[in-house]
Order: structure tokens, then sequence, then C-alpha cells
């Protein structure tokens, strides 16, 4: 500042000046809602009183006298110290930079991604690593939700060559550990790509297991139909409209159990599957009615199914008896099951043995790293995510600090 500019600053007054050139900078001033309030009140001038509330430069000093001699030494002609010397400013001839689409562009090309430090690693730490390494106006530590920093930073260097030069350099490292140093554009590039692979992945995993599945309950379903083999039974006739599967289980009783029938009311055929072989329940059936086996005195053809005909007929009996399932569940469930007959509504055949069919069941048809936290009301933030191009699903709050303090 003005006629002191020339005068060497202490180390002190460095970081003093630093400190509070960060706090009316293009980086926090726009973000931070305290401040922002407080150069409203009057023509831009905030308090020395205010000024050390902020509690990192309240832990350098909390000395008037100290703060304006760093002040005064300054030569960036960013601040101005009232003639009473009680309030700072920024200079009205430094105005802030409209935060449009093309500023945000701007410094996008200016970050970079670094990659690698000691999780308990402090920002005065961070900022004297990247003292040498150019000319650094902000770095922003990325932090979870938790406020945990998770070993990477968005550094903003004062051009986009200072930020080219800092990524072209070979074998950076913090101590002894390797540094993972991209530009902020080629890292969020990086990131989309990583998570199109991640979710490719994640959807080939999910194709894989539902095939498994799909795959296992044809396997189980073959089990089914081989073990059921043999048990089918196929009637057809000119029965009677008011045929019914009762009527069925009464001309089988004790010489078959039966598992299903497939048979609609007025239909003219259906089929029937045992529990046990077929053909056993249709001889003694025939042998007790004197090998002429009626349905209500009209003559019916039997006909034992075989071969793909049975396996067919098998696979619609199980789709069938898990539709019926399905319903039942559906209504809040049923004491019986199966399409065995009406004793469950109270029909004619109440007490008599309940058929239900076998319940077989089937496979329904049933993608980082940040989160955004709460703002503190003056941390030293970076610009916000997405005004640096950061996509919506990358957002992060973190707390940041500027390269200079």
């Amino acid at each position: 500042m003005a006629e002191n500019g020339a005068q060497q600053m202490s180390l002190l007054e460095k970081k003093i000046d630093d400190q509070i050139e960060y706090y009316f900078g293009d980086h926090n001033l726009p973000r931070d809602k305290f401040l922002k309030e407080q150069i409203q009140l009057d023509d831009g001038w905030v308090p020395l009183e205010t000024m050390i509330k902020f509690n990192r430069l309240s832990c350098l000093t909390t000395d008037f006298k100290v703060i304006l001699e760093a002040l005064s030494k300054s030569q960036s002609g960013l601040l101005e110290i009232s003639e009473d010397k009680t309030k700072i400013r920024r200079s009205p001839s430094k105005p802030l930079p409209e935060i449009n689409d093309q500023y945000k562009d701007v410094i996008k090309h200016r970050s970079v991604y670094v990659k690698g430090f000691p999780t308990d690693i402090t920002l005065d730490e961070l900022k004297e690593w990247f003292n040498d390494k150019g000319n650094v106006e902000n770095i922003q530590m990325r932090r979870t939700l938790q406020r945990q920093f998770k070993g990477s930073v968005f550094v903003v260097f004062d051009t986009d060559v200072s930020a080219k030069k800092f990524v072209a350099q070979k074998d950076l490292k913090y101590k002894d550990a390797e540094m993972i140093v991209l530009l902020k554009e080629d890292y969020f590039t990086k990131k989309n790509e990583d998570r199109k692979h991640h979710r490719a992945e994640v959807k080939a995993k999910a194709k894989h297991e539902k095939e498994e599945k799909q795959k296992q309950a044809e396997d189980e379903e073959m089990k089914s139909l081989d073990e059921q083999t043999g048990c089918l039974l196929k009637f057809s006739g000119e029965l009677e409209d008011q045929t019914s599967r009762e009527d069925l289980q009464e001309l089988f009783s004790g010489h078959g159990m039966i598992k299903w029938i497939d048979f609609t009311r007025g239909a003219k055929e259906g089929t029937i599957l045992f529990k046990s072989n077929a053909k056993e329940a249709l001889d003694k059936a025939k042998a007790a009615h004197g090998d002429n086996l009626q349905i209500k005195k009209k003559d019916v053809t039997w006909e034992l199914l075989e071969g793909d005909d049975e396996k067919e007929t098998l696979k619609k009996i199980i789709e069938d008896q898990q539709q019926s399932l399905n319903r039942k569940r559906g209504r809040g469930g049923r004491k019986f099951g199966g399409r065995g007959g009406r004793r469950e509504r109270g029909g004619r055949d109440q007490g008599k043995l309940q058929y239900q069919g076998k319940k077989t069941k089937f496979e329904s048809e049933d993608e980082c790293d940040q989160e955004p936290a709460s703002p503190k009301k003056r941390a030293l933030d970076d610009v916000k995510a997405e005004e640096v191009g950061e996509p919506a699903s990358k957002q992060l709050k973190t707390e940041n600090g500027s390269g200079k303090q």
C-alpha cells in the first residue's frame, strides 16, 4: 500500500496480508455471506473490530497496529485503509469479476487436481508445499460429508500457463508419497469415464446374475417336470356345462391323489395332475367303474400325456399355480391353494380331502465421491464446484484456503 509499499514484510506480516487479501479476494468474497453483508453497511468499509473475529486472522494477531502495518506494506493494491485507521475495504478500483460462464471457464482452466497427501495434513503445510510450485491463488481441501480430508486438493493458479507448467512436472512427491496430478478438467473427464465404466460393469453384472437366476429357475423347473413325469392325465368329451373339478375329484377319490386340475366349468377337455403315477390312478378308477369311466354319465376319452406334450402341459400348470398363488397373496392369502375346488368358499365338499397345487417360485425381474455439506460462515472456500464446471453429481463442500495465506 501507498508510501510504504517498498518495505519488506516480516513473515508474520506476510501471513496477515495474505489472509486478509484472501478474505476480500475473488475466490472468497463472492461466496462469503457474512462479509458481503458487512461491506454493504458502509460503502465497502469493514471495521477492524469485525475483522479480528475471523478465526484464521485472530490466530495470527488481534492487534490493530500489527494488522495495519502489514497491510500498509502490501504492493497488491487490493485493500484500502480508512483515514481514521479503524476500517479496511477492497479498493473500488479493483471490482469483483462478474461470475459468468466465461469467468467459470477461465477458473476451470487454471485449476489442478492433486492427490496423495496424508489425511492429517494442515492447510498451512499444504501452502508451504505449494510455495515454490507457482503462483497459487487458492487451495481447496476436498473433504467427505464427515469433514474428513480425502488426501486431495483443487488448486487455482494465477494463469492457465502456470497450471499446465505445474502439471507437466515429473515425479512430484509429498515427502515419499508420489502425487497424482491432473488438470481439473481432465480429472472430471476421467471421473465421468470411470462412472460410465462402473455403470457398464454394474449393468453387465446385473444382467449376468439375472441370466444365472433364470437358468437356475429353468433348471429347477425342469427338475420339477422330471419328478412329475407320468403324472398327467388328459380327458375330453361332450361334457355337461355344469361339470366341475369336484366331479373329477370324486371320480378319482381313493384311486389317486390329485395335485392340480386344469379345467374350467363349461369346457370340453382338461388335464389332471396326480401326485403319483397317472396310469395307476386311471386303471384303478376304471376297474372300480367296470372299465367304463364316465363323468356324470358322459363318455370321456382318457389320454396319458407323454414326451413334449407332457412337458408343455406341466409348464402351463406350474405357471397357473404360481399365478393362483400370487392372486391369493394379493387378497391377503387363503387357507387353501390351487384350483382344486370350492371348499374354501363353503362348497358342497366341505370336510373332504383338499387337493392343492405345488407352489413353484419364479424369480421376479426385479451406480465418487463427494456429498454436499452445509457451508461455514467464513470458511476459506474455493470457487464453487459448479462455477468451475464440476458435474452436479460431483459437487463438494470443502474447507479451503488461499495459496497466499
